[in-house]
Order: structure tokens, then sequence, then C-alpha cells
């Protein structure tokens, strides 16, 4: 009973209190009204709401707050703005009530209607009596057909919404998206600036689902069920507050708000938040505008919480959200303007069409509704949601705020703006660089309590993947299906399950998978590769896993990893010998042979030349004097064939033969090398000709990319489908019904070589291809994680075990390509040498034969020869110094020794070696036969045939008499 009385005393109260404050408002308005008329300009501006709605009526109460603060701080202004507003529910009743106030009211602006779908024929009737429509809840600009200059919207361009939603999935990686949005024109309009936004980076709305306002549960649980069924794990709601709380609750129950799945609202949703219960919701990301916290904002919602509480006995109001301030602001703005642009005591409508009203062509234009317009757009001040500024007749967008949904409340994860995109807080100063990183955001907590990302996708949870094999007659080393005869179940083997087995093991999840043959009833393959392919986009499979190479065409339709093979289509030929008894020739041609005689003639006759005057006086050695004639032919082979013997005397014919030997050597070397070449590696003497029949792989590409690529014959090309049917065409020729060459991609022609050993060669260029990969729906996340264990398997020492597991022991890892026989060395190869070697020669015969390079030899033999002289000096004076008091008794040397070594010193036509023999007297005896040819040079010191006179005449300053005389 107390609590029915405390009841009954509580009604009794707010009834008193919302009595007292209407007959206030009644009298306050009154008041102000009636001074209006007699002091102010009054300004009639129209406001349609929908007053039994809660969003109604909460608008329409801060848009009287907005009149009663406004005046009361600008209460010198001398214009007033009078609402007048309009209950309605329904589309038709926003338009009759918009055009009631147009011809009967005399308004010069109309602030609403509430929602976009209203907005289309308002903004008409707008621009023809011109007068401004004001929306504070509109967020696109396509409402009419043309676009209007009386239409503005004091609300951000959903334009921004968009790409924050863009750079949030961006930063996630995902690369799939759901979108489930309320079937109205606002929602179309805003799918279809999504879908553009996410194209541009690559992120494709693998489902759209429409649903109606009134759309009943059992539709909304049948469409979460579909999702269920699909591989994208992303969805974003873009719907009102009370169909959305209805999806998430229906979500809750179907199993979709646990772990791996990610959610994300729009504004539309999370501007309403406050006004139910959101527990259905936990670990929702969702998007709102940001609002700038303020002190004028603290004390408004204090206030609007007191006026709302008087009013709620009498009508269920909606908390306070975004678009009760933006309604607030708009109030100010348009009062501002009004202020600006009107003068007390004007005019303030023309009638345009006379006194009949009832028609619209009739409507009565507003003198002064462009010039309202006009300063509304550029008015600018700082209202409860920050800065109020338009832009092209929109609401300058500052930032966005990113929540997380948590229990029954929220938090602000971090922000994103136009200028610096995703960031923890925003940069009140400074210039910033864009971001669509996730890293500087809180953490998050998603849907099934946990802190792990959603990665954006899962295994749709009815039944296995099928997997689809093709069932091939021929290489079955990639692909191999036998059926058992005990199970009737079929076994599948080959390099390519053996690489997708791998794989498996490699990826971070579990995948439920099943193998299915593609093969028709007689158990072969059911038609071409390319009509494999096109089951996966029937469903009937949901990738394929084999030898499918990866095309240019083929990928328009579909998806394919990383190839997991060599790539490229080759020919392969038979390999062709060409060795014979003469094959020792071939290293160098013809002419560089006769270059070779010739050279070795040339230096016979040069050495010749340099050495007829000496004598042979060394038993073991070859002096040309001894055979002259032979020697042209067989002296500088005889100086390859000995060199440990004193072939020669001249210095200069020594410096010849040293040139020749390098020239020789040389030459051996290349001989060397171009013949074990020939020898080691398979010589190919095949020109491809068009008249040449041709051999690929039945129901292969290949056939089409000779004719279209090669441009073959089709006539001259012949399909074989096995290794052995290769070989047998190969071996009987294409005269003889066969083939000349193969064209098939590498691992097949591998196989070939592989199986038969140097019989085959790869030649000519390798025609580029991607190799084999695994094929999937075009944009299937399992591509990425695939490509990934791919490169692990192959580039580990897994593959080597698979190859020869399936292609037996010694499967060649790699083949390299010989196009033609190398021609033979030539003489043109070598012309450098040879113009060395003939230098040479000219050389020692212009410095030993003629008197200038007598001359210039002897010269710099005595520069030489001073130089070694200064050298020496020092050390053999200490040496003489020494030999001097070698007696045993002390004394010192004796006469003869003296005059020996004065003696030695007087000579002076002797060369230089005799001189340092004379010094050391162990020289002298080694050096016997030099001395003995000094002492002849002496007598006759006008020869100029040898070099030791030359240093004699040399150090005694003489000038050397030339001698026409042949002997020494």
């Amino acid at each position: 009973m107390q609590s029915i009385k405390n009841d009954h005393h509580m009604f009794f109260l707010f009834t008193l209190l919302s009595l007292m404050f209407r007959a206030q408002s009644v009298a306050a308005s009154s008041e102000i009204h009636a001074t209006a008329r007699s002091t102010y300009s009054s300004i009639n501006i129209g406001a349609v709401l929908d007053l039994n709605s809660p969003m109604g009526t909460m608008i329409d109460l801060c848009m009287s707050m907005a009149l009663s603060d406004f005046y009361s701080i600008h209460s010198n202004y001398k214009t007033r703005l009078f609402l007048h507003t309009a209950s309605a529910e329904e589309e038709l009743d926003v338009a009759s009530a918009v055009l009631e106030m147009l011809k009967n009211q005399e308004v010069h602006g109309v602030l609403g209607p509430e929602w976009s779908k209203e907005a289309t024929f308002v903004v008409e009737l707008g621009a023809r009596a011109h007068v401004p429509v004001i929306s504070f809840t509109a967020k696109n600009r396509a409402f009419s057909r043309s676009p209007s200059p009386y239409f503005v919207r004091t609300t951000p361009d959903d334009l921004y919404q968009v790409k924050s939603l863009t750079a949030i999935c961006q930063g996630f990686e995902w690369h799939e998206v759901v979108i489930l949005y309320e079937d109205t024109e606002d929602g179309n309009l805003f799918v279809s600036k999504l879908n553009k936004a996410f194209q541009e980076v690559d992120i494709q709305l693998s489902y759209i689902s429409a649903i109606s306002t009134s759309a009943e549960d059992v539709y909304i649980t049948k469409e979460l069920s579909k999702l269920m069924t699909k591989q994208t794990r992303v969805f974003l709601v873009h719907m009102n507050i009370l169909l959305g709380n209805r999806l998430f609750d229906l979500a809750r129950k179907a199993g979709m708000m646990s772990e791996g799945y990610a959610w994300l609202i729009t504004d539309s949703l999370s501007n309403s938040l406050t006004s139910v219960d959101t527990s259905s919701m936990e670990g929702v990301l969702g998007l709102r505008p940001h609002v700038p916290k303020s002190k004028n904002l603290d004390n408004f919602r204090a206030k609007w919480k007191r006026n709302a509480l008087l009013r709620k006995p009498q009508s269920e109001i909606m908390e306070l959200n975004v678009y009760g301030l933006w309604a607030y602001d708009t109030v100010w703005a348009l009062a501002l303007a009004i202020e600006r642009s009107l003068s007390p005591g004007s005019d303030l409508l023309e009638s345009s069409q006379g006194d009949n009203r009832s028609d619209i062509s009739n409507i009565t234009i507003s003198q002064f509704g462009s010039r309202i317009l006009a300063e509304l757009l550029y008015t600018k001040f700082t209202g409860l949601c920050g800065e109020f500024k338009l832009v092209d007749g929109q609401l300058q967008t500052s930032a966005f705020e990113i929540i997380n949904l948590i229990g029954t409340g929220y938090r602000t994860v971090g922000y994103w703006s136009p200028d610096g995109g995703i960031s923890s807080k925003l940069a009140s100063t400074g210039e910033s660089t864009y971001s669509t990183s996730t890293k500087e955001l809180r953490a998050i907590m998603w849907p099934g309590d946990t802190l792990v990302t959603p990665k954006g996708w899962a295994i749709p949870t009815t039944g296995k993947i099928k997997v689809g094999v093709p069932k091939k007659s021929e290489f079955t080393e990639f692909t191999n299906i036998q059926k058992d005869p005990v199970t009737n179940q079929f076994n599948f083997s080959g390099l390519s399950i053996d690489v997708f087995l791998a794989s498996l093991k490699l990826l971070p999840f579990k995948l439920e998978y099943e193998f299915i043959p593609y093969l028709n009833t007689s158990r072969d393959l059911n038609g071409s590769y390319d009509h494999m392919l096109h089951k996966i986009l029937d469903k009937t499979y949901d990738f394929v896993v084999g030898d499918v190479t990866i095309l240019a065409n083929r990928s328009t339709f579909i998806d394919f990893t990383l190839p997991y093979t060599e790539s490229g289509v080759v020919m392969v030929v038979k390999n062709k010998k060409n060795i014979d008894m003469w094959t020792f020739l071939k290293p160098l041609r013809w002419d560089l042979w006769l270059t070779i005689v010739l050279a070795c003639i040339f230096i016979g006759f040069v050495v010749r030349m340099l050495e007829h005057q000496r004598n042979n006086t060394n038993t073991g050695s070859l002096t040309p004097n001894e055979q002259p004639f032979g020697l042209f032919f067989w002296f500088p082979i005889a100086a390859l064939a000995f060199p440990e013997r004193n072939m020669v005397a001249n210095k200069w014919s020594m410096f010849v033969l040293v040139v020749w030997l390098f020239v020789a050597y040389i030459l051996m070397q290349s001989y060397t090398a171009k013949l074990s070449a020939i020898f080691t590696v398979d010589q190919l003497n095949f020109a491809f000709s068009k008249d040449y029949y041709v051999g690929y792989q039945h129901a292969s590409f290949v056939h089409e990319f000779l004719i279209n690529e090669l441009h073959l014959d089709a006539s001259k090309l012949r399909s074989y489908s096995t290794i052995e049917e290769y070989h047998d065409a190969m071996c009987r020729g294409g005269k003889k019904g066969g083939i000349d060459a193969i064209y098939g991609e590498i691992p097949y022609m591998k196989l070939l070589i592989n199986r038969y050993g140097s019989e085959y060669r790869i030649v000519g260029p390798t025609h580029k291809t991607d190799g084999f990969g695994f094929a999937f729906p075009m944009g299937s996340p399992l591509v990425s994680y695939f490509s990934r264990a791919i490169l692990n398997v192959t580039q580990g020492a897994t593959m080597n075990v698979i190859e020869q597991k399936n292609f037996g022991p010694g499967y060649p890892a790699d083949q390299d390509s010989i196009s033609q026989e190398s021609p033979s060395l030539t003489a043109y190869n070598f012309g450098g040498l040879f113009i060395i070697i003939l230098s040479a020669a000219m050389i020692a015969l212009f410095c030993s034969k003629t008197s200038i390079g007598q001359r210039f030899t002897a010269m710099i033999s005595n520069c030489c020869h001073r130089c070694s002289r200064f050298l020496n000096s020092s050390g053999k004076e200490s040496r003489v110094h020494s030999l001097s008091y070698r007696d045993a008794t002390g004394d010192s040397p004796s006469e003869e020794a003296n005059e020996s070594e004065e003696n030695n010193r007087n000579v002076s036509h002797g060369p230089g070696e005799v001189r340092e023999a004379e010094v050391d007297v162990a020289d002298i005896s080694a050096r016997q036969g030099e001395v003995h040819e000094s002492n002849r040079t002496n007598e006759n010191a006008a020869s100029a045939g040898t070099s030791e006179i030359q240093l004699s005449e040399s150090s005694n300053m003489q000038q050397p008499e030339s001698s026409s005389s042949e002997n020494a």
C-alpha cells in the first residue's frame, strides 16, 4: 500500500511539474511572440518531424531549447525566428505539411524532414519557392534528379564514413566484406559509395543483403544462415537502431557473435546506442562522428535531461544523441543567418501568382529565402558539436570515433580523420601522415570475448571442401587416380597431390576436404582443363588440385596460387652426334691451322737470321747453323719440345722465342678446351623448319599456343598422350608418320629426358608460362595461405623428396638449353696474338740488323749497365778489401796479384760480363766461352754483329765502326 501511495505521489508531482512547464512555456511563447510582433521582425520557419516517434520528440525538444538559449543570449537582435512545427509520419504527410506551410504560413525555410526518403519531394518544393530546406539527418547528396542549391545538410557526408570504413578494413587486412543494410534509398546510396571505395583498394563486397524495416525475424534468420555457409566472416551493418538491434539479437542466437566473426556498424546504429539494450552486440566495432568535449555541452546535457523528464509522462523520448546536437546547432546557424540577412519591418512575401494558392505552381516565392541561404552558407561559429562550417552545402567533417561495444556500454579505441587516417588520438596541431595501420588502436574486445583479431574468413561450416582432381591417362606422375576394387574408393597420388598434402600441414588452420575426380562415365578425363576450371564457377568444386598451368586467360575467372613447378614451354629434339676419326681437326678452322704453320715458318726464318753469326760452342745446343733449311719447319716446335736445352745464343732470338712460347701456350689451351667440349657436350645439328612435324600433349593448351603464338600449320601438329608415344614418334621421324620435334611444358619434357637419357635434348628459347598451380575462386582468401605454404615446400628439402618419389632417382634438377653447334675457332679469333708475335720479330730484326737499332740497343744497354755498376760499386769495394788481407802471414798482397788486378782494370774492350768475372774468381771459370768470345770481338772492333761488342765500345765511350762484312 505504501508503494502504491508513493507511485501516486510521484505521478502527481510529475503531472504538476509538466503543467507548470507547459504553462510557463505557453506564456513565454505568447509574450515573446506578442513582443516580436510589436518590436521585432518575426521570421517564420517550418519544421516537419514525427512527434510520435522517440527520435522526433528528442529533436523537437532540442530545437525548442536552441531558440530559448539563442535569444536569451542575443536579446538585442532585431529579428526572431518563429518555428511552425508539423507532425508527419508518412512520406505523403510530410509533403502535404510542407506545402501547407509554404502556402499558408509564409515560411522562409524548412527544417527536416527527419529521414532522407521523405526529402526528395520537399527539396523540389523548396527549390520552387526559393526557400532553403535544411536537414540535420540526411547524409547523401542525391535526393533529387538534379542537385538543388536550396538543399543544405548540416551533417557530415557519408563519403567520409565510407573512407573511414575502408581504412579500417585495410588496417585489419580484410579483403572481403558482407554488407547488411536497410532497404531504403539512403541505404542504396551508401552501398554504392562503399562498393566504389572498396574497389579502389581491392576489397570485395562478397555478399550484399538488403533487409526491409518490416522484415520478419524468420526472413532475417534465413539470411544469417545463408551467410554462415560462406567463407567471409566480416559483416558491415548499416541500418536504423530498431532493425539493427533485432538483427544482432538473431545473430547471437545463430551463433554468429562468437570467436572468428567481425562486426562493423555505421553511425546509423552507433549514434543511438544509448536508447537500446546492446548486450547482444558485445565485441562490435563501430563508427560515430566525433563530438569534442566542452563545458557548454555538459551544461546542455544536464539541462536537456531536466526538460526531458518533464515531457516523459506525455510521450516517449529518446536519449540525447548527435542528431539532437546537430538540430540544436542548425537552429542557431539559421537564427544567425536571418539576423544578418533581414531588416525590421520588411514585407517578407511576394505572391507571384495572385491569390490562388491551391495549385503547386502557384506557390508564393520568398523574397528573402535566397538571402537567408547565402548567409547560412557562410555562417561559422562554435556549437555543441564543435566548429559549425558548411562546405558546398554540407557540414565540414572533423573526425570519427572508433568505438568498441563491451557489455552494455562502449569505449573509444581510436579515431579516424580525413587528413591523418587512423590514430590513437586526434592531433591538435601540425601536419600528419595518412595511415591505415590499426596498431595504434587500443585493445579491442572481439566477439567471443577474445583479443585476437579475426582474420576475416573461415571455412564454411557445412560439410567438407570439395577438391577437384583431373583424371589422367598420361603423365600420371603428377596426378594418378586409381579405383580400389575392394573398397570401391578412389586413391589419389602424384606430385601435385603430395605438394597439396605437404602444404596442408603448413596452414595455420585445419582444413576438412575431400578429393573428387574429374572424369566421365568411362572414367577418363571429362573434357579439357578449361572445362574443369569452369566447374569452380558453378560450385561443383571449391578449388582444383593438379597439373594446371597458370595462364593469363584463365586468371580472368579464377585465382591461382604461386607455381610449384618450373615454368615455360620448350622444344625437345633427338641428339645427333657428329664425332669421327678427324674430329681432332674440328677445334680449329682451316685458316687458323694454316696461320699457325706460316707462323712457325716465319719464326724459324727470323731466328735463322738472328743466329747466323753465332757459332755453337755448347754441345747441348741446337743452333740454326747446323741445319739451316730444316730450321724453318721444326725449330719453333723444337723450342716447345726441348725447353731445357740452350736453343739460341743471341738475346734477341731469345726474346722472339719467349713471345712465341706465350702465343703457342694460348693456342694449345684454346685447342684443348674446344676439343673437350666436342667430346663431352652433345652438339646439335638441328635447324627448325616449318615443314617438320611437331608433337604436343593431348588436350593441352600447347596446341593453341603453337598455332596462335608460333604460327605453325595445324596440319603439322600431332598430339600424343604418353612418354612412350613421344619416343616412338621421334624415332620414326616426320617423314615416316612420326614427328621431328616436341613442344611441351618443362616438367613433362624433363620426365621424357629423364627416362631416355642422352637421346633427347632441350633446344631453343623457353616460351614463358607460370608453371603449375592450384586453382581457386576469384578472391578466395585461401590463395594467400596456400601460396605461402607452397613457397615453404618448394624451397625446402621436402620438394626433392616428393620429386624423387614420383619421378624416380636421377630426375634432372636443371636442364640447360643448347641451341646450335658452336663454330670452330678461326684465325680472326687469335689475330691479336699473331700481331704480337709479328711485332716482336720485326723489333728484333730492326734492333739487330740496322745501325739505328744497334745504336739504340747500345745506348739502352749502356744505361742499364751503368745503373747496375752504380748499385753494385759499394759491394765490390768491400770484397776487394777483404781479399787483400787473406794472406795468413798478415803481409800485403803479392805483386803478381796487384799486377793481375791492374791488368783487369785496364781491359777497355771487354764486355761487362768479363769485368764481373775478373772480380769474382768463381765466375771466371763459369764463363770461359764468353771470355774467349769477347777476346775475339776485341780484335775486330769494326764488327757490329753482337751485343757484347756494343757493350764494350759503349764502356770506352767509342763510336762503333759499321761493317758490311757478313763474317764476324
